[in-house]
């Protein structure tokens, strides 16, 4: 009689199996320690001590018992959700480290923890694969150059310290690269198989072409391995100096283009100057012009901008600085700019908004920024100008009129307008990939540092 399947745990019951075994920690111990001593008083007579029976007993101790069954419970529902094939390279890295001291096993923290990712599996399948190609080449993170049939996305990149005695770091990199497309296509992710296929392909000095063939190792003890390779549309090509040319087939190519093309979706104009209808779509922002500043954002821009908070200052403290906004929004931005002891001046065409930031007791100017007479009397200008074409470029040369000599500018700014236009220069750092997903965007973004000349460097200039 065959046996009847076992029936598939849910969340709860793993949950459950955890709590019952965390109470019984103790008994489990003791039950261990009873089964030791009566093995040792088995081979014993009156238990007359010769030699010890069990050699090497484990010492169990609760603290540590109760630590592993929590994280054990934690990778149990990660690998019953599946998440594996849903969740980033960068977030299984994260649970990796998490497992090391988790947080207490709930329904509620599972939750917390994993639904999103059941929620809406696509959008992070999708920022898993944006953030391991934006890490390849910057081609990647131009929103313009993924668009179906632009033409401009490499063909193959190169990933260092692939060969066999240089570490692990280019094969960590091609595995990302496999798992990212795998899950993409709904493949199975990489397995150990694969890289001996690629070892064996390296020993023989041939490229390892990843397209479902099998690969036989020269034969060890009589017996040749062999190791099959699934079809990734990929091929491995090693050089002497360690790094690995990864090659992407034609249709392989296409399927980077397609994801990175809908995870980045569209930008739509600036309504207030352009004229632009409202549309639906799930990449944009639900109020179509105007994508607010999401806070880790903010924080990373001030940070950049060198805007300090006041308040960690006992003594001497600088003087605040005189800040401006054009086109703040709602304010979120000069929110932080406040909360770090600072005041800033606001400058915003919507009306709505406007009010919005000045019952939050902001000053700001109802106005278009543009239209508005420059004067040099400002130390620091940060901005998010409209992310829309290049539009973006005559609002941050107008803000700089308005710094002092010495002023500084930081901008939000469309990846794009570094990778792509480069009309601005400046000090360029790459934000994290879906930085504006909660303000409705995934358009790959970046921050811009511009410097204008002191007054001792115009001197000298003019010398």
């Amino acid at each position: 009689m065959m046996n009847a399947l076992a029936k598939q745990s849910t969340v709860l019951d793993l949950i459950d199996e955890y709590d019952r075994k965390a109470a019984g920690v103790e008994d489990a111990i003791k039950a261990y320690d009873d089964a030791c001593t009566a093995i040792e008083m088995a081979g014993t007579i009156m238990g007359t001590y010769v030699n010890p029976v069990l050699r090497g007993k484990a010492y169990v101790h609760a603290r540590e018992m109760q630590k592993n069954l929590l994280s054990s419970g934690w990778k149990a529902i990660y690998s019953r959700l599946n998440i594996d094939m849903i969740a980033s390279a960068r977030d299984k890295k994260l649970f990796e480290r998490t497992l090391a001291d988790p947080p207490p096993l709930t329904f509620e923290n599972a939750k917390a923890t994993f639904g999103p990712y059941l929620e809406n599996p696509r959008s992070h399948i999708l920022r898993g694969l944006a953030e391991t190609f934006a890490a390849l080449d910057p081609a990647y993170k131009s929103h313009s150059k993924v668009k179906i049939g632009v033409k401009g996305l490499p063909k193959r990149v190169i990933l260092s310290s692939f060969g066999d005695y240089s570490g692990t770091y280019g094969r960590d990199k091609l595995r990302d690269i496999v798992n990212a497309l795998a899950s993409y296509r709904g493949q199975p992710l990489m397995e150990h198989v694969e890289f001996n296929a690629i070892s064996v392909a390296h020993r023989r000095g041939d490229d390892a072409i990843l397209d479902g063939r099998v690969y036989v190792a020269p034969e060890r003890y009589g017996k040749a391995d062999e190791y099959q390779t699934l079809d990734r549309g990929l091929t491995i090509r090693l050089f002497g100096n360690g790094n690995a040319h990864v090659f992407f087939a034609p249709e392989t190519l296409k399927d980077i283009n397609r994801a990175l093309a809908e995870f980045y979706g569209e930008v739509l104009p600036d309504a207030e100057e352009e004229g632009a209808k409202p549309r639906t779509g799930t990449a944009v922002s639900k109020d179509l012009q105007f994508y607010w500043s999401p806070q880790d954002v903010i924080d990373r821009a001030l940070e950049f901008a060198g805007i300090i908070d006041l308040k960690e200052w006992r003594n001497n403290s600088p003087e605040p600085s005189r800040i401006l906004e054009p086109s703040c929004g709602d304010g979120r931005i000069m929110d932080g700019i406040r909360a770090r002891g600072h005041r800033a001046f606001g400058i915003e065409y919507h009306a709505g908004r406007a009010a919005e930031a000045r019952a939050k007791g902001h000053s700001v100017l109802k106005a278009n920024f543009l239209d508005c007479p420059a004067k040099p009397e400002y130390d620091l200008v940060v901005m998010n100008p409209p992310f829309y074409g290049r539009h973006y470029v005559k609002h941050i040369r107008h803000a700089l009129q308005f710094l002092k000599p010495g002023g500084t500018l930081v901008s939000i700014l469309p990846a794009t307008a570094h990778y792509d236009h480069g009309e601005l220069k400046g000090e360029w750092r790459d934000l994290p990939v879906g930085s504006f997903a909660e303000a409705g965007t995934n358009v790959p973004t970046g921050l811009l540092k511009i410097r204008t000349p002191s007054p001792s460097t115009q001197r000298a200039t003019s010398w």
